[in-house]
């Protein structure tokens, strides 16, 4: 769903608060509400989602946080063990990893744990058929789990999970937490008055390479680009395209009403237009241009122009729309322009699957494989919990990197927009995964394998 994202909009956040996704956060593409102070409140207690939303595929979705006002409620991590990390380790195997806690052991509610196991389900074709960049694990380590997964009685999530997984840490262990949400902006199927941003499809000419194709040495490496003349060169940055570039060459999805909000849009990754007649237009992540992103928040923090309390999503996006001129070359500084398709049905991940809100995340697939569950144990509440991995971005690089993803609607765009959490991750893997290579599992590890 988010693609090139949603990291993005981590990029974004992190790089003010120290803090991806896709429509304007109920207003979004826009940013999100501003973060308020955090409220000594009672922990809300995640329950099961009535009924079926938009963004939830299968299964009970679980609220980590109620609808309201947003209350941030701190909360103390689970200690990482301290390890020396790896320079330069480009996948979690080379990162190295470390047996963590017993999954038993973990706080998981049964709601939480039963949301998981429905995302993990519909993740399971990919898991076995996907070769797992990161190292860890092979196709068939994921059959056991997936099979189990389809029979799980109710009530029994929280057993499922302890029973046919362990948890790991890769590397250090020290994770970052950021948000992406499903934005809603104004758009239009034509050219009118007051909609007059194109949001495009793929261009005609935009050509993928797989450079692993051409040699080994670069297996994993892809870029973006366009035939000229007998050469292969850098495709429109977005300052070509939004000066008219690809007139004729690609074609006009539908018409936005704010520049910012679809540039945000895209740094969501996907999302939902307004329509004049009160109609809704789905949109998602199709593919990008090739050029690396560029945070606009960290720009405009190192030159000072976010005062106090505007550091936010919705700080951010105020500045744009109280500046324009401005605003519009600050935009033009981050290169990477996104390209979208229409959708018939709720919002997919990079796996291809719909993404489910406050359940599914976005990763580094060097580091986790797709479709695997992560415990995140952070120092905000509504962060800290069981996650399943179905999402990647452009900014979500590295290990222990994630980006939570919090469905549509008001909630979802204050949240998402004031995420940034710290703490450990443990990684979920097939029970025999930490045997096989030679490191013991914790005692209590339900199902372990008895080492030699």
């Amino acid at each position: 769903m988010r693609g090139y994202r949603v990291a993005a909009m981590v990029a974004l956040s992190v790089s003010l608060s120290a803090c991806a996704g896709r429509i304007v956060p109920p207003g979004a593409s826009a940013p999100y509400p501003s973060r308020g102070e955090a409220q000594p409140q009672p922990r809300p207690q995640p329950r099961p989602r009535p009924g079926g939303s938009s963004v939830q595929p299968s299964g009970p979705s679980v609220s980590r946080v109620p609808d309201g006002p947003v209350r941030i409620i701190a909360a103390t991590p689970l200690p990482a063990t301290p390890v020396v990390t790896v320079p330069g380790a480009a996948t979690a195997a080379q990162a190295g990893v470390l047996a963590g806690p017993p999954v038993a052991s973990l706080p998981i509610t049964e709601p939480q744990a039963e949301a998981a196991r429905a995302a993990f389900l519909l993740s399971c074709p990919g898991l076995m058929r996907r070769t797992d960049a990161s190292g860890l694990t092979q196709g068939a380590d994921w059959q056991t789990a997936c099979r189990a997964a389809a029979v799980v009685p109710r009530g029994g999530a929280r057993d499922f999970f302890a029973r046919y997984f362990e948890a790991v840490q890769v590397g250090d262990g020290r994770s970052l937490a950021t948000g992406y949400y499903e934005p809603e902006i104004a758009g239009s199927h034509d050219r009118r008055s007051g909609y007059d941003v194109p949001i495009y499809a793929r261009p005609r000419d935009l050509i993928d390479v797989d450079l692993g194709a051409f040699t080994t040495d670069l297996k994993g490496k892809k870029i973006r680009g366009k035939v000229q003349g007998t050469n292969l060169v850098p495709y429109d940055d977005r300052i070509a395209i939004e000066q008219g570039s690809l007139a004729g060459r690609a074609p006009v999805l539908a018409w936005g009403a704010d520049p910012v909000e679809v540039f945000f849009l895209q740094i969501q990754g996907s999302g939902r237009l307004r329509l004049p007649d009160g109609g809704i237009m789905r949109i998602g992540y199709d593919t990008q241009n090739g050029r690396d992103y560029t945070g606009i928040g960290a720009l405009m923090k190192a030159r000072g122009l976010l005062g106090p309390g505007r550091t936010s999503m919705q700080g951010i996006v105020a500045w744009l729309h109280d500046h324009p001129e401005e605003g519009r070359e600050i935009m033009r500084e981050n290169k990477s322009f996104v390209f979208f398709r229409e959708l018939n049905g709720a919002p997919q991940g990079a796996m291809g699957y719909a993404v489910t809100g406050q359940v599914s995340a976005a990763a580094d697939p060097k580091f986790v494989p797709l479709g695997a569950p992560v415990f995140l144990s952070m120092d905000r509440q509504d962060a800290t919990g069981l996650w399943v991995a179905q999402d990647t971005g452009g900014a979500i690089k590295g290990a222990n990197r994630f980006d939570t993803f919090w469905g549509a609607g008001d909630t979802a765009r204050a949240v998402a927009g004031g995420m940034s959490a710290r703490g450990t991750a443990f990684l979920l893997l097939p029970v025999g995964t930490l045997a096989r290579a030679g490191i013991a599992a914790p005692v209590g590890t339900v199902g372990a394998i008895p080492q030699p």
